[in-house]
């Protein structure tokens, strides 16, 4: 018999891939490359969206956040004076820290005891230091997330998920680790300033005054970071005048000089006495440069029309910012405008000094200013548009078109008077609604902080009262409002317009 083995499946020979299958199969180095980029980007939109943590600093509230970066280090935004940078890691991200408000319960503690200043620079390294363990946890969650769910988003495999998280948090250590491996406490020192806080050397004072007067900067620091709470504060008190419904109502503010706090008084002033226009008789800069403009943003949101002229310390680039405002009005040249029911003329002064040590110009180029004012206003007068009230920055200017307009108003020298002219015209000058701005606390005491409610008889257009308003400066807390009438509104006066109903001086603590 013959011996029959069985018959054995022979193995399959494996035919070779075609080249089409073999290009179609992806690169490892490709596929590495494209996991990564899931990853960062994963990373960076979970830090946007949910890596930013509020923490608070002292008096201050801030909000801390990790964001990439080639070079490391880290920002602090103090809006809006602008932001300083510190060479403080060399790491793929950046910490960025942005100043966002004064806390009003944590700096009145400050002024309620005083002996608090002494602890204040332990309490704000804690108050750092569990802001940054916040921030770390926050951005490890952040980062993981993200990466994650934009992994499982891109490859729908949660292997692969898992691996874009994983490798997230690998790359956020090693970028930790380097951070800590470079960090530079040393680098306070050697801030990089940027926006209007790269003007901080010039604007504090020089070295030695610094130095001789650092006393006084040390008794004022406790009301230094109150000053702006205090002073909202007191605006929501002052008593509210409710006038004829013929009246028209214009705020009168002048050289504001930077100062942030002069936007939420000027707006509670609107919002209380209902008023109809905010006449700015200049310095509402301090240098003029383009830096500062944004400072100017805020006027948007007034919610009524804003007339200005320019003052010494605005420059023609600060004008031309303000002109493309839809609510802002700009006199200069003698031009006249039509707002909320009075016509207002006014000109820009011609000397541009920014710098204290520049002397200013001699007071011919002032009174030329003033010529040419009066001059466009007699213009007008002959054309059968007269003018109501015209502007100008300084009273010599101002003192020139006497006869030819009711009321004139300016500012300038930072405080306020009223002078009834030769030939008639009432000149009105404002003192400073900024409080003299950076300059606050360079006399004994500080400068109150004014602006003028004017009102107007809406058929004769003529001013009829004005309110006076006085706030306590840099770390006083009083407002002191004034009422008074026009020579024809005195009793026993024979004029024939209405009146505003007269009020007593008041003061609200």
């Amino acid at each position: 018999m013959l011996n029959r083995t069985p018959n054995r499946p022979r193995p399959a020979r494996r035919r070779p891939l075609p080249a089409l299958e073999l290009a179609a199969r992806p690169n490892p180095w490709l596929r590495a490359l494209g996991l990564t980029a899931v990853v960062l980007v994963g990373a960076w939109l979970g830090l946007l969206v949910v890596g930013n943590v509020r923490a608070p600093v002292g008096p201050m509230d801030t909000t801390m956040a990790l964001r990439p970066s080639l070079s490391g280090g880290t920002k602090i935004n103090v809006s809006p004076l602008g932001s300083l940078s510190l060479d403080s890691h060399v790491a793929p991200v950046r910490l960025d820290v942005n100043v966002d408000q004064l806390d009003p319960l944590r700096s009145q503690a400050l002024v309620d005891h005083p002996e608090r200043l002494s602890g204040l620079q332990d309490e704000v390294t804690r108050d750092v230091e569990h802001g940054t363990l916040d921030l770390a946890v926050r951005s490890c969650v952040a980062v993981v997330s993200g990466a994650t769910a934009l992994g499982l988003a891109v490859y729908r495999r949660p292997r692969r998920a898992v691996a874009a998280g994983g490798l997230a948090l690998a790359l956020l250590a090693a970028a930790a680790a380097s951070a800590y491996a470079t960090w530079n406490p040393k680098s306070v020192l050697e801030p990089r300033f940027s926006g209007l806080l790269s003007s901080a050397p010039s604007v504090v004072g020089n070295a030695r005054s610094i130095v001789t007067e650092f006393d006084v900067y040390q008794k004022e620091l406790a009301r230094l970071v109150t000053n702006v709470t205090k002073l909202y504060d007191v605006t929501s008190t002052l008593p509210a005048y409710r006038p004829d419904p013929s009246t028209i109502r214009v705020l009168h503010v002048s050289d504001i000089h930077l100062n942030p706090a002069s936007w939420k008084i000027i707006g509670s002033l609107v919002e209380q006495y209902k008023v109809d226009v905010i006449v700015d008789s200049g310095d509402t800069m301090d240098h003029g440069t383009a830096a500062e403009n944004g400072f100017l943003d805020p006027i948007r949101d007034l919610g009524v029309p804003y007339v200005w002229v320019r003052g010494n310390h605005d420059s023609r680039t600060t004008q031309r910012y303000l002109e493309r405002m839809k609510n802002v009005r700009v006199l200069d040249d003698g031009r006249a405008e039509t707002v909320a029911g009075l016509r207002f003329a006014g000109i820009g002064d011609p000397q541009f000094t920014p710098d204290r040590s520049t002397a200013p110009g001699s007071a011919a180029s002032e009174q030329l200013a003033g010529d040419r004012l009066a001059s466009a206003l007699r213009d007008q007068r002959t054309a059968g548009t007269p003018v109501d009230v015209a502007v100008a920055h300084e009273p010599s200017a101002a003192r020139e078109t006497d006869g030819t307009v009711p009321l004139v108003l300016c500012g300038h020298l930072h405080h306020e008077g009223t002078e009834l002219l030769r030939f008639g015209t009432r000149l009105r000058m404002e003192g400073s609604t900024g409080g003299s701005g950076l300059r606050a606390v360079e006399r004994e005491y500080p400068a109150p902080i004014e602006a003028s409610i004017l009102y107007f008889d809406r058929d004769s257009r003529r001013l009829q009262a004005w309110d006076a308003i006085k706030l306590g400066g840099l770390g006083l807390t009083t407002a002191e409002v004034s009422r008074h009438l026009a020579d024809d509104n005195q009793p026993g006066a024979t004029g024939t317009s209405r009146s505003p109903s007269p009020t007593p001086p008041s003061t609200s603590p």
